[in-house]
């Protein structure tokens, strides 16, 4: 009993181990989302230094007081990931399910004076999710993962002298997961058992702010940047298995569990040059705050057996790195009505070798994208197309192999883009 009642808590920690990297892609490291308006997407969001529309809530709200009256924003992302695996030793190929995922966003700001302009946004700053069907190879590391993120966030801006505007808010920013994967069951005196399941269902929230500043320098020059706090998210749910044998369940009971996650910083930089007729050119970096992720402790309320003893607390060490991206990102005002938009952005990822693993199988990855906007009267309408290739990337870990099933191989993924926004002024 005792030998696959150990691989059952190598099973339970490379549970904890997928908690971590799932919260952490829509063109981010890890599982940030920066699809967060159509007008920087078809510009690779290099919209820090400038905007004309009140998703600068988000990218830098040190802009919302360049906003003339009251603005209303509405838009989401269609995002179709591709994430394909081929083994190292027999060549064999698997792949995600096809699956739409769409974040979202409202925005709203209002100038109230020549110096003074508010806003309210809502949107998704983390999520996605993974699903590889429960017969893949790699099942006993992640078969479905799941997360959504609401993120409230009033912001404001002051405008201190002509050239200098600051801004600032706070966040209110609600999460719910669900992660699933099989469980390895043997017994030596049987041999290999059905495989068990395994699900956690849990949801939380954290606080938060965010500071920007604008400034605007001579010669057609402006630099922006802004910074987003750390959120800790104190999350409570359930951890339920699946079992072949009801008389393993004293071993492996359902149980009430909690841990908190800590979701990274982020600081936007860039500047912004609108010296050519009808050109606004803008290029700028992005760094976030991956190591953050030191530790992740896992409390249960019923104790489960972990091959040794009974215990109802699991702490897994993880080490991630903190990351860059660069973008640059075009757009020329056709006429009064339509604008055309270009831009790229590279960035690399948190994930060292070691803890690679499919839930959440990052890479340096390549954005490629395009957008229009149009305007007529109040209203504007901005499309936008993206194109994101990640890097190949070689699992070879030793995560997994407790089954002998490690899902070691290649991981490829891409990820095509389309942003609708649509604004109303008055």
């Amino acid at each position: 009993m005792n030998s696959w009642v150990k691989r059952i808590r190598a099973c339970l920690l490379l549970f904890i181990f997928q908690f971590v990297v799932l919260a952490a892609s829509a063109h981010a490291a890890g599982f940030g989302i920066f699809t967060q308006d159509a007008a920087a997407l078809g510009k690779a969001n290099a919209q820090v230094a400038h905007s004309d529309n009140p998703s600068a809530i988000f990218f830098n709200p040190a802009l919302l007081n360049q906003l003339e009256g009251t603005q209303i924003r509405l838009g989401t992302t269609l995002l179709f990931p591709d994430r394909k695996f081929t083994n190292d030793l027999d060549g064999k190929r698997y792949k995600t399910k096809s699956d739409v995922f769409y974040p979202s966003t409202f925005y709203l700001s209002h100038k109230a004076n020549e110096r003074f302009a508010i806003g309210i946004g809502v949107f998704n700053p983390f999520g996605l999710g993974t699903d590889w069907g429960e017969t893949w190879e790699g099942r006993y590391l992640a078969t479905k993962s799941e997360m959504e993120t609401y993120n409230i966030n009033p912001s404001f801006s002051f405008q201190a002298t002509p050239w200098l505007s600051v801004g600032g808010g706070v966040s209110v920013l609600f999460l719910d997961t669900t992660l699933e994967r099989k469980v390895f069951l043997f017994d030596p005196s049987i041999g290999q058992l059905p495989d068990g399941n395994q699900k956690f269902k849990g949801d939380g929230e954290g606080f938060g702010y965010n500071l920007g500043v604008l400034i605007d320098l001579p010669g057609d020059f402006s630099i922006g940047a802004s910074y987003r706090s750390r959120i800790k998210v104190d999350i409570d749910g359930d951890v339920k298995f699946k079992l072949p044998d009801p008389n393993l369940a004293f071993l492996l009971p359902n149980t009430p569990a909690s841990v908190d996650l800590e979701l990274p910083a982020v600081v936007h930089a860039a500047v912004s040059y609108t010296g050519f007729d009808r050109w606004t050119i803008e290029t700028g970096l992005r760094w976030e705050e991956w190591s953050s992720y030191d530790k992740l402790d896992l409390k249960l309320k019923e104790p489960i057996f972990d091959g040794e003893q009974f215990t109802d607390r699991i702490t897994e060490k993880k080490k991630w790195k903190d990351t860059f991206a660069f973008n640059l990102g075009v757009e020329y005002q056709l006429n009064d009505i339509v604008s055309l938009r270009a831009g790229y952005l590279y960035g690399n990822n948190p994930v060292p070798d070691k803890t690679f693993e499919p839930a959440i199988p990052d890479a340096d990855s390549h954005l490629f994208t395009l957008g229009t906007g149009l305007k007529y009267s109040d209203f504007n309408f901005d499309l936008a197309y993206g194109y994101q290739k990640m890097e190949s990337r070689k699992k070879n870990n030793d995560l997994g192999k407790e089954f002998g099933l490690p899902a070691n191989g290649k991981y490829e993924t891409e990820m095509h883009m389309i942003g609708m926004s649509i604004g109303y002024s008055f």
